[in-house]
């Protein structure tokens, strides 16, 4: 029934998919509880203290949960709807046959990015189960696109990114996932510590791959999509930390230029049983 009811919910069209999601999302935040009070303290953490930008957050977390099985189900009507702010520095880049690594933090609609640059040559992108095991078929189905190649987030996982690297091809991955403790390092993230992967940075070093950093902006009243590119300076650093740093302090860049989009509820500084200690003196 669920289900049934996800892809009778991916028919309708974004406009009223954003709005209903909108009203839903700050439903959900009128309720106190832990959901509320994440999300408080993250928009805090960096620099958004307004009653109004929380509730325009929560609306806009909703808005991405109801758009996403349309994204899934309807990946070139929602691509069609697309626009980049700098296609010619995509191609570029591509154009240098060493692969690319695209890497976007939990903000706009971050379904959006594979499904996007599929269109301008292969993917593969690293995922994880969703915690909704009935779920897992429609993203099964969502990730049988022409040129998309779906790995899991294991060591075999891994190993297939690599080899999609010296086929000069691309990959997707998300950075700003809470690790475990022996694949992060502590690295600040809107001023406070939060353990933040290595992987994405390994791979780029020694596959030598540019690195470019890209997030999809939902447009108002359901216009559709912008998305947003720069790419990250090439040497990269080869200390661990300091590369998660720079990749860090580049999703806050990006999330600055539409920070309601952000999914702020989400649990950015967890600290892992297994995870390293923590930096002088700071606490989680």
């Amino acid at each position: 029934m669920l289900v049934a009811l996800l892809r009778l919910m991916a028919r309708l069209p974004l406009p009223v998919l954003h709005a209903l999601g909108n009203v839903i999302g700050r439903l959900v935040y009128a309720f106190p509880g832990r959901y509320r009070r994440r999300l408080q303290s993250n928009c805090r953490q960096a620099g958004y203290d307004s009653p109004a930008f929380f509730r325009q957050a929560a609306g806009q977390a909703g808005a991405m949960i109801l758009e996403t099985p349309r994204v899934w189900l309807y990946p070139q009507a929602c691509r069609d709807r697309c626009t980049i702010d700098n296609l010619p520095l995509i191609q570029a880049t591509h154009a240098e046959g060493r692969g690319v690594l695209y890497l976007t933090p939990h903000l706009g609609c971050f379904e959006m990015i594979a499904r996007y640059y599929v269109g301008l040559g292969p993917m593969t992108a690293m995922f994880r189960p969703p915690r909704q095991a009935f779920l897992e078929p429609l993203m099964v189905e969502s990730r049988e696109l022409p040129g998309m190649h779906a790995v899991p987030a294991n060591i075999k996982g891994v190993r297939e990114l690599v080899r999609t690297f010296r086929r000069g091809e691309s990959v997707g991955m998300l950075p700003d996932q809470v690790p475990s403790g022996g694949d992060g390092v502590w690295a600040p993230f809107f001023g406070r510590p939060a353990l933040t992967m290595t992987l994405a940075g390994k791979l780029a070093r020694q596959s030598n791959v540019p690195v470019i950093v890209t997030a999809t902006e939902r447009l108002s009243k359901g216009r559709g999509f912008h998305i947003h590119t720069f790419r990250l300076p090439e040497p990269l650093p080869e200390d661990p930390t300091e590369l998660a740093t720079l990749i860090n302090a580049s999703m806050e860049t990006l999330i600055r230029r539409f920070p309601t989009q952000y999914l702020w509820a989400y649990n950015r500084y967890k600290v892992p049983h297994d995870a390293p200690p923590l930096p002088g003196d700071a606490t989680p």
